[in-house]
């Protein structure tokens, strides 16, 4: 267990080598990215540097899913650094049947500013797809459980917890999107909330404009820290 990091690391990394193989051993391969940036830079009496930066990469062969996200953001000014975060996450899915799925996910969170070296975690989780006979909505749930661990200076935790999310996306029209994307993972010491609503807009044949509202919510943090982060931001978006 006290090498929880370690391990969410390795299963991260595994999953995109085990993809890669399937990609080159299968003809006619499902492969999706997208790469998003957001930058706002100044110079001159106020010099500041703000970065948000995340890449996707999904594939898929016959009734197996893969994917793995990195979402970063940076943000300094003429004092320093005042903000940086990176959240990695790594999945892979097993398609039961059109309605049902099982997933194994591990995430590893560096956010150097929330008074935790890093948090990490490995669930096991069983998923619904709703909405099916809707054509312009989508409601994917899963709900599972796992084990979390915080590492803040010499101290290390490990607990067990109770994982539940929802992914929901609506096509507004044959070029916006909305989504909305939540979770909880709950455990005996403290839950962690995630939100993040967000609307895409199309501007060329592979770039959109998105605009998006990240919330995360944690109900016990170290001394001094906020319980709630917001980040709101305007990208755009390349899929491939």
């Amino acid at each position: 267990m006290k090498n929880l990091n370690q391990l969410v690391i390795i299963w991260a990394f595994s999953i995109f080598m085990s993809a890669s193989s399937l990609l080159h051993a299968q003809a006619n391969p499902t492969f999706q990215s997208e790469l998003e940036l957001g930058a706002i830079v100044t110079s001159g009496n106020t010099e500041d540097q703000n970065i948000k930066m995340r890449a996707t990469f999904e594939w898929d062969r016959e009734d197996w899913q893969y994917g793995f996200s990195s979402d970063g953001f940076r943000s300094s000014n003429t004092n320093g650094l005042v903000a940086q975060r990176l959240y990695h996450v790594g999945r892979a899915s097993y398609e039961i049947n059109s309605d049902s799925f099982v997933r194994a996910r591990a995430s590893y969170e560096d956010d150097r500013f929330s008074g935790f070296d890093n948090q990490s975690d490995f669930s096991v989780n069983y998923g619904r797809n709703l909405l099916l006979n809707v054509s312009d909505k989508s409601l994917a749930i899963n709900f599972g459980a796992g084990v979390r661990q915080s590492k803040q200076g010499e101290i290390t935790s490990n607990e067990a917890i109770a994982r539940g999310e929802g992914n929901f996306e609506w096509a507004l029209s044959r070029s916006a999107t909305f989504t909305q994307d939540f979770s909880i993972d709950s455990g005996s010491d403290s839950s962690i909330v995630r939100s993040e609503s967000a609307i895409e807009s199309e501007i060329l044949n592979n770039l959109t404009m998105k605009f998006s509202v990240k919330i995360k919510h944690q109900t016990v943090v170290p001394f001094l820290r906020e319980k709630t982060d917001t980040e709101t931001a305007v990208t755009l978006v390349m899929n491939f």
